[in-house]
């Protein structure tokens, strides 16, 4: 389908988890504010493993980067890392990879009275209704948004 908007936030690179033994880091139990500062906490209380808070079904679970800007308003950018769980059911508004024609991309899913569509979280990017013979393959929900604050 031919569109004079820019390049869709599309998959570059796809991850199997890879659990060889737990990598628990350290964590505060109390919170830090955003706002005014307090004092800190002299001591980590506990250990926090990543996976136990990230990954539901591990055998189900992908991680994938993406490229391109048409998911910023969903808090997805370019270079993120994404949690894909495949077992999760596509509702009505979750942000989804899934391959249409053969081309995978990240959008909101939409289930619309007229057909599903996949939809951007960027105004510079225009909707892609599903048209009767095209080919939509849901891959997975993203779970988790994975990205290095700048």
């Amino acid at each position: 389908m031919p569109t004079d908007s820019p390049p869709a936030l599309v998959v570059t690179d796809a991850y199997r988890i890879q659990r060889d033994r737990p990598r628990p880091l350290a964590v505060f139990l109390s919170r830090v504010p955003a706002g005014f500062p307090s004092p800190a906490d002299d001591y980590v209380e506990q250990r926090l493993d990543l996976n136990e808070h990230l990954i539901q079904r591990e055998a189900s679970t992908f991680f994938v980067r993406v490229a391109g800007r048409s998911m910023e308003g969903a808090g997805i950018h370019d270079g993120d890392l994404l949690v894909v769980d495949r077992a999760v059911e596509p509702t009505d508004g979750a942000v989804v990879v899934a391959a249409l024609d053969g081309e995978l991309t990240v959008k909101r899913y939409r289930d619309r009275a007229d057909g599903p569509a996949l939809v951007p979280a960027n105004e510079t990017h225009a909707p892609i209704p599903i048209e009767p013979g095209q080919e939509l393959v849901v891959w997975g929900v993203v779970r988790h948004v994975i990205h290095e604050v700048s």
